[in-house]
């Protein structure tokens, strides 16, 4: 049998990144959770850690993180059914239960902290381990087991989970008044574009390279800021850094105030998302997913 002492704590190194940290959530000494992986490391025959800073999962280690985070959620929904089992070992941390989700950062900008709130203010003993990724690149996190759910561009379940369609997210090409007099007063196209600044929130980020093709009907390189924040890359096109691509609920107010004009009225680009969770535990992911599909239809950043 397993000894799921040590798997928990082989799951909070790798979840806190640290012995020290992992021992401080566990209520352990540093020693005891060293101890703890020493032992399940010489039965299992293998690493199942990169001793670093942070401290990384190997694959092995991986695989056992997953299984451990899985028997904690079927575990956590038995405790629900049945109260009369308390809850488990006794071991400081046990009642906890954290739930590792990928989400783009537009999305946990506007709309998903208010799905967030909702399901832990249900789920009181559950805490949930926020990821953010690219739209494109979240359902890579679910492949590889890194998280259980995510919010994604992909409209294909990956193996073992099920897909939801959430809405779209309307991005529109956008800069400062000043910003276009000074750099498109020929007008947009493939020459304008080449010269002007754009603003890119990181290596993954292809949005604004859609845009063009769209508008140029083929690539065109663009100089590029790198900001990765939503709310700076906002606040940067205010500024007359550059022009972006930006979620059209999260600007409307700097529209109503002339702070940010469209660079082609009426071109914006939609981009469906998408709720994917793990199959596994599905009464506590049902939860998640159903607080996840309410804050995407509802409110003022609400998915069209």
């Amino acid at each position: 049998m397993l000894d799921y002492a040590a798997l928990n704590a082989l799951a909070a190194v790798v979840r806190e990144g640290s012995f020290e940290r992992a021992a401080r959530a566990l209520h352990v000494t540093p020693s005891a959770v060293s101890q703890r992986i020493k032992q399940l490391e010489e039965r299992t025959g293998g690493a199942l850690l990169v001793r670093g800073q942070p401290c990384v999962a190997t694959e092995a280690g991986l695989q056992l993180c997953r299984h451990v985070e899985r028997v904690g959620m079927l575990e956590h929904e038995l405790r629900d059914a049945m109260p009369v089992l308390g809850m488990g070992s006794g071991e400081a941390g046990d009642e906890r239960l954290t739930v590792r989700v990928a989400v783009n950062a537009d999305s946990l900008a506007t709309w998903f902290i208010a799905a967030a709130a909702a399901f832990t203010a249900q789920a009181r003993t559950v805490l949930l381990d926020l990821t953010v990724d690219d739209q494109d690149h979240t359902a890579e996190r679910l492949r590889s087991g890194a998280v259980l759910a995510a919010v994604t561009a992909l409209a294909k379940p990956v193996a073992g989970c099920n897909s939801e369609a959430l809405g779209t997210v309307h991005y529109v090409a956008a800069a400062s008044p000043a910003f276009v007099r000074d750099h498109f007063a020929k007008g947009v196209g493939a020459r304008t574009l080449a010269n002007a600044p754009s603003l890119v929130f990181d290596r993954k980020d292809r949005l604004q390279a859609r845009w063009v093709r769209r508008i140029c009907h083929r690539n065109v390189e663009t100089p590029r800021h790198w900001v990765p924040s939503p709310t700076a890359f906002v606040e940067a096109a205010c500024a007359g850094m550059g022009w972006g691509m930006h979620p059209a609920s999260m600007v409307a107010g700097a529209f109503r105030e002339g702070r940010l004009v469209e660079l082609v009225p009426g071109s914006t680009l939609p981009v469906p998302l998408y709720w994917q969770q793990a199959r596994a535990a599905p009464r506590l992911l049902e939860k998640l997913g159903a607080a996840v599909r309410a804050a995407a239809s509802q409110g003022p950043h609400a998915l069209a």
